[in-house]
């Protein structure tokens, strides 16, 4: 019966191996996609420090690659450091994991505070030149999250670029895409995005940083797993007898 127990635990540490190396690869996914959504918006928050979550799921991952190695040798060759190390390794995974969550919860609150406090100086900067920074980051968001101005449209009269451009017209990007023949006018305000960009980018950047979160605990619990499973075969590796004659015996064999 505790042969039967320790197989039944191997097995499934084999199958969490397998498993480690696909939420390496998911984990280095998410992380890469954070960078990058959060690279579109970065005009938006001050603080690089919200990117630190999205850094240590990266290095997670990475360390997955190598967990799963130790893991699988540790397992196929009935080794006793092999599978305590795998063990440790997994417990510090999820610690970093659950400091992962703590974190991206933390920044997720901080979010609205940082785009409230920049918003507005991102705008004023717009010099609607493509070569600009500001300038691309607020019609990529205007085109992408279907949106316009701070607020509402209007808000771009308090705008260095409309006040000097005198045309009373905001960004094309404001234009919705079935408006054939729209050029940001004010006098034709229906042809506009009606709602306004602050709201969204909170929203977006939450979101993203909720990918993390919910990525963290997933791949967190799975491995709590692995590690019950790591201490059930090296317990009762300790504690039967018949296992360690056949572990003895196909040694010598």
């Amino acid at each position: 019966m505790g042969q039967c127990g320790i197989t039944s635990s191997k097995t499934v540490l084999v199958f969490l191996n397998l498993i480690f190396w696909a939420a390496a690869g998911i984990l280095c996914y998410i992380g890469a996609y954070v960078f990058i959504s959060y690279d579109d918006y970065d005009h938006f928050f001050e603080d690089v420090y919200t990117l630190i979550p999205a850094v240590v799921i990266i290095a997670v991952g990475t360390l997955l690659f190598i967990i799963g190695l130790i893991g699988c040798c540790a397992t196929i060759r009935e080794s006793s450091c092999g599978l305590a190390t795998f063990a440790a390794i997994l417990l510090l995974v999820f610690v970093t994991e659950c400091v992962v969550v703590v974190l991206g919860y933390i920044y997720r609150a901080k979010v609205e505070d940082q785009v409230n406090h920049s918003i507005q100086k991102v705008y004023n900067e717009y010099s609607g030149i493509n070569s600009d920074a500001p300038s691309r980051a607020i019609d990529y968001v205007q085109k992408q999250l279907h949106c316009c101005g701070i607020h509402n449209y209007s808000d771009w009269r308090n705008t260095h670029w409309f006040i000097e451009s005198k045309n009373n017209s905001v960004p094309v990007s404001c234009c919705q895409p079935n408006i054939s023949n729209c050029t940001g006018t004010l006098t034709r305000p229906g042809d506009l995005y009606q709602e306004g960009c602050e709201a969204l980018v909170v929203k977006k950047l939450k979101e993203i940083m909720m990918y993390v979160i919910w990525a963290a605990l997933t791949f967190a619990s799975i491995q709590m797993l692995g590690m019950l499973c790591a201490c059930v075969v090296l317990c009762r590796r300790g504690h039967d007898p018949a296992y360690e004659l056949l572990v003895t015996t196909n040694s010598y064999a």
